[in-house]
């Protein structure tokens, strides 16, 4: 007959309550991200908020948050957020697209063909590390002041960096894969366009979001000089008459658009690449 000693249901308990503790990095659910990320926001307009009540900041430094969106109200109400919104989502989504649609092909070579590779990605990675603010004065130059010029700074601000991820994208696809493409006899091209470019995919939609949100930087970089519309050309503006208010409120504004378009393309990602959940 064994005895059971009677310390063993307290360890299993202790086990068993042990391993019921929340896993660190655990995935939250829906309610809990939205609700986590709802916090974080309220949390920094409630401190933004006690700095201007307590008066610790000239209001020309930091205005409150009712000044701002009072402001946006005035500028939503005559139309010119409306107008500014527009305009500079026009010029972002033409500049990128341009951008994406020249370096997802080169991206795919690089990444694919080491000759090309070793031709192309050196002047890539040089070109990326010159500052594309000092291309505006020659961009002037080159096409003029309008819109063309906002599509070409967009351009150069996110073109040379897309390559570089697309390339590294492609060299993450399995060798396995191409070697399955050449013992089932497809030519070089089909291997690239039938198993290389649709393996890697998820992650080039990945590098596409983040670039996103550079062309959204370099917008404001594009119309900060020689424009006449636009929320770049707004705050400077703004900036000539001192409203500290419409700066902090387009500033704002463009924080919201880029978050907007964010959240598009990761619910987009999620729909077209629904067979990568649970991989890792």
């Amino acid at each position: 007959m064994t005895i059971t000693p009677p310390t063993a249901p307290v360890a299993r308990r202790s086990r068993a309550a042990g391993s019921a503790r929340p896993v660190v990095g655990a995935p939250l659910t829906r309610r809990q991200y939205l609700i986590t990320a709802v916090t974080g926001f309220v949390a920094l307009v409630a401190v933004w908020t006690a700095i201007t009540v307590s008066e610790l900041v000239n209001p020309l430094f930091l205005p409150s948050p009712i000044a701002v969106v009072q402001k946006l109200g005035e500028q939503a109400a005559n139309g010119e957020l409306w107008s500014d919104i527009g305009v500079s989502t026009y010029r972002v989504m033409v500049g990128f697209l341009a951008s994406t649609v020249l370096a997802i092909p080169l991206g795919l070579l690089c990444g694919a063909l080491v000759r090309v590779e070793a031709a192309v990605e050196p002047i890539v990675d040089f070109i990326r590390y010159m500052p594309v603010v000092a291309f505006v004065p020659l961009t002037i130059l080159w096409v003029g002041t309008d819109d063309a010029q906002k599509f070409l700074i967009i351009f150069l601000g996110t073109f040379f960096q897309q390559v570089l991820l697309f390339a590294d994208a492609v060299r993450r696809v399995p060798v396995s894969y191409r070697n399955l493409g050449a013992t089932l006899g497809l030519s070089r091209g089909q291997i690239l366009l039938r198993i290389v470019l649709p393996s890697a995919l998820p992650r080039i939609w990945d590098a596409l979001r983040i670039s996103l949100g550079w062309a959204w930087t370099w917008l404001v970089v594009a119309e900060l000089v020689a424009a006449t519309s636009g929320m770049g050309y707004r705050i400077t503006q703004a900036q000539r008459f001192l409203e500290t208010d419409l700066i902090i409120g387009y500033v704002i504004v463009l924080g919201l658009l880029g978050l907007v378009f964010d959240q598009i393309m990761r619910a987009l990602g999620r729909r077209f690449f629904r067979y990568m959940k649970g991989r890792s």
